[in-house]
């Protein structure tokens, strides 16, 4: 079989890594496509993965029109050389254009609900696998399942956390450090949306410095006075960070996932944040979700002063962590047969969506 996966951010990259190795090991072609917009290129390079890149993502309004026309055509030649069976993707509508001018099934993971995106994709994809918690895509296309797309390559049978780079991160055992994300807000879902205030970014790292080292992963350039607190570890070795975090904080959905996955505490600031980080505040009690207004922002920094100064934190997350575990799947053994076994597997799905409780 061969399948051209379209990534359009480095977490995209994480969501289908083991998937391709996998299958790479079960002797199938796999071709990633993807556009440069923060450290995709040197995930893929990490992994091992082929891959084509079509250059820098556009930041204008007019310039994401123009770049919607470009990818479309350079995602169609690329399919059009590499022929694969299927085109799998999170949600772009460059692979699903590709896919359906091509005549090929289109496969897309979803769960950011971004309709405007969804609208452009939807109609030229096959199927949507999301998780299972009430969402806005309403069709028949959709089968959900029960697990999260971090849970891909941050489930124990796909990730142990090495302590070793606590030393690179110049952390003892034990230690408190809190993790700040920050991100660019350049993404068509993230018009009308600015974030944490810089007044607060600082109150933020100077209440959190009191307590606990404090490092800032950042998609935009940093302050000469912040540069000191950047994090200065390989991007691939950011999970292995997070999993021995007292706290993510910021404005990163993924990344504040990735730690809830981890059984690790986060605090994420989005107004009306996301269906699945409400649904693991809720269900699961995992992170925490506030808004962009200024009362929102203060409150999430003092619930980030209050976790830090808490003790038993991390046998508390931890036995969260279990309960949200065992209530969910291996994605990517999921992802496999799902994809080895399409067409059969969706009808299989459909009709007995269980079955997927054998990739425990």
């Amino acid at each position: 079989m061969r399948i051209l996966i379209d990534i359009g951010h480095p977490a995209h990259v994480h969501l289908f890594k083991h998937f391709a190795w996998e299958m790479m090991a079960k002797g199938h072609d796999i071709l990633f496509t993807c556009r440069e917009k923060e450290f995709e290129i040197e995930l893929l390079k990490q992994c091992g993965f082929t891959y084509k890149s079509f250059g820098k993502k556009y930041k204008s309004t007019l310039g994401k029109i123009l770049g919607m026309i470009e990818f479309d055509v350079k995602e169609l030649i690329a399919g059009i050389k590499f022929k694969p069976d299927v085109f799998l993707s999170h949600g772009s509508m460059y692979a699903a254009h590709a896919a359906f001018l091509m005549r090929k099934p289109h496969i897309a993971f979803e769960d950011t609900y971004n309709l405007e995106q969804v609208r452009l994709y939807l109609p030229f994809t096959i199927q949507v696998l999301t998780s299972d918690y009430d969402h806005p895509i309403k069709s028949n296309k959709v089968i959900k399942y029960a697990g999260y797309h971090e849970l891909a390559y941050l489930h124990p049978n796909r990730f142990t956390p090495d302590k070793s780079v606590l030393k690179e991160l110049g952390v003892i055992e034990g230690e408190k450090f809190v993790i700040i994300r920050f991100v660019s807000w350049n993404a068509s879902h993230d018009i009308g949306h600015k974030g944490i205030s810089s007044e607060k970014k600082l109150k933020a790292i100077e209440e959190f410095s009191k307590v606990a080292k404090v490092f800032i992963s950042s998609e935009s350039e940093l302050p000469n006075k912040l540069e000191k607190y950047r994090v200065r570890i390989e991007p691939h070795r950011m999970h292995d960070a997070i999993a021995f975090a007292s706290l993510v904080f910021g404005e990163s959905s993924t990344m504040a996932e990735e730690a809830a996955m981890l059984g690790v505490p986060s605090v994420y600031i989005f107004n009306n944040s996301t269906f699945y980080t409400t649904h693991l505040e809720k269900e699961y009690r995992l992170m925490y979700n506030y808004s962009e207004s200024i009362e929102g922002q203060q409150n999430a920094i003092e619930k980030g002063i209050e976790i830090l100064k808490s003790s038993g934190l991390r046998e508390e997350w931890q036995a969260k962590r279990e309960k949200m575990l065992n209530d969910k799947i291996d994605v990517t053994a999921f992802l496999v047969w799902f994809i080895e076994n399409y067409p059969q597997s969706a009808k299989i799905m459909k009709e007995n969506p269980n079955y997927q409780y054998n990739f425990k």
